[in-house]
């Protein structure tokens, strides 16, 4: 009986203690969370159109950023740049006062913009800037930058050279028949773009550039996304289950995004957001009260995908759609959206499968445990020596990722040290639920409240 009182004490002591664990987890990554979701970096997008010998610009962005001298390149969050400051000073200026500031710096933007016509350079001149009232601080301002530059009356081609640390630039040719349509990142310069049209972007160009664009919404960027995914993977990491509830969404999110993107659907932000977020809080406690796939999840997932995909179509608006390969780039955008997605499940499988099959066998196994911790607090950690060469932003981006592998391996450690069947549930699957539905609660407040 002492000994069965004393198993009981230490049993009891240690779900306190993975209970105090969890608890400072969720504090953790609610902060990561927070901060990634603060203060978002939006693409530059403009319309570029040849009139009377001149080429004029009109451009919609966030320049106090740029005034400010953040490096926007692959940056999500401007508080994460040194210059955040400097920036917050500049975002809570009266129009008039920031466009005096603007046109002080214009100078140093002209010389960072190329602007090459027929293989010469040529010279921009500011004629405006339209800055909104100061509103909400905390939400970016979207300016309207014009310039123009000279071209010939014989000049034939332009090419564009935006900065890298001006960040993403959209950018459209209008006025022309098969107008040339622009996604410029990372520096560089364009191809010749005939100024007399005819440069539209191809159906397989468009399929292919907007990939990429679907990809980077899920990882790094796609944090809520990422926490649903990773809810339906929870609950059961069995083929048939997770097939049926992936299908469900990935079904459900198409449609909304191919109605939202086409102006059939319409829904506000401050609507669509708090619901996702809510969707994750619903998926997370589903999986703590729940034995398995219950008949109606796959609708409710169904209902779900519906403004996950309203999600999708508004990241996917202010990047643009070429109008010259619409479908194209529609398709493109969510081929790398389910890329994202599978690769979240797929990483998610490989850290779990061992785990998961030890729980099977009911016995605990030391060595699976070590190594699972040796993932967590060494290999993790080690991770962020080659994604800090990328850069700081690329480290703030993937940092909640990598905190979010440290801790699925840190419980699947806990899960292989006990011998007990089906630690897996109890020890990986349900903290790690109540992790996500923590995290999304905080989100729902955040989006209505905050």
């Amino acid at each position: 009986m002492a000994r069965m009182r004393m198993g009981n004490s230490i049993w009891v002591n240690a779900k306190v203690t993975f209970g105090r664990a969890v608890s400072m987890a969720a504090l953790v990554w609610i902060t990561c969370a927070s901060l990634a979701a603060a203060h978002e970096v939006l693409p530059t997008i403009g319309d570029m159109e040849l009139v009377d010998g001149q080429i004029t610009f009109s451009l919609e962005g966030n320049f106090e950023s740029i005034v400010a001298g953040i490096d926007l390149d692959g940056l999500e969050d401007t508080e994460a740049a040194p210059e955040a400051e400097i920036y917050d000073a500049l975002r809570a200026m009266d129009p008039d006062a920031f466009a005096a500031r603007f046109d002080g710096y214009w100078p140093d933007m002209a010389r960072a913009i190329d602007v090459i016509v027929d293989g010469e350079r040529v010279a921009l001149e500011f004629t405006g800037i339209d800055v909104p009232q100061v509103g909400d601080v905390e939400v970016v301002r979207q300016s309207t930058l014009t310039f123009v530059g000279v071209a010939p009356d014989t000049a034939q081609s332009v090419q564009i050279g935006w900065p890298a640390e001006y960040g993403v630039l959209v950018l459209r040719q209008m006025g022309v028949e098969g107008g040339w349509d622009g996604y410029l990142s990372g520096g560089g310069l364009t191809d010749p773009v005939a100024l007399g049209g005819g440069t539209e972007m191809t159906g397989l160009d468009g399929f292919l550039r907007y990939i990429p664009v679907g990809v980077e919404h899920i990882i790094p960027l796609g944090l809520d996304h990422i926490l649903f995914v990773l809810g339906l993977f929870l609950l059961a990491a069995r083929m048939r289950p997770l097939l049926l509830q992936v299908s469900a969404f990935t079904l459900a999110h198409t449609i909304t995004l191919a109605l939202a993107a086409l102006g059939y659907v319409t829904v506000p932000a401050s609507i669509v957001e708090p619901i996702i977020a809510a969707s994750i809080v619903y998926v997370a406690v589903e999986n703590i009260f729940s034995r398995g796939l219950n008949p109606w999840r796959p609708a409710v997932i169904f209902c779900f995908g519906l403004l996950h995909g309203l999600g999708f179509a508004s990241v996917l608006g202010q990047y643009g759609i070429p109008e010259s390969a619409f479908v194209p780039a529609l398709l493109g955008f969510n081929v790398g959206v389910e890329i994202g997605q599978l690769a979240v499940i797929a990483v998610a499988f490989i850290i779990a499968i061992l785990a998961i099959r030890s729980s099977e066998d009911g016995k605990a196994n030391m060595g699976l445990a070590v190594g699972y911790l040796v993932v967590a607090v060494v290999v993790v950690p080690l991770l962020l020596i080659p994604i800090s060469a990328l850069g700081p932003d690329a480290v703030a981006a993937f940092l909640p990722l990598l905190f979010m592998v440290a801790i699925m391996a840190g419980l699947c450690a806990a899960s292989c040290a006990i011998e007990r069947y089906e630690t897996y549930q109890h020890m990986v699957a349900m903290p790690a639920s109540i992790l996500i539905a923590l995290v999304g609660a905080y989100w729902v407040v955040e989006r209505v409240f905050l």
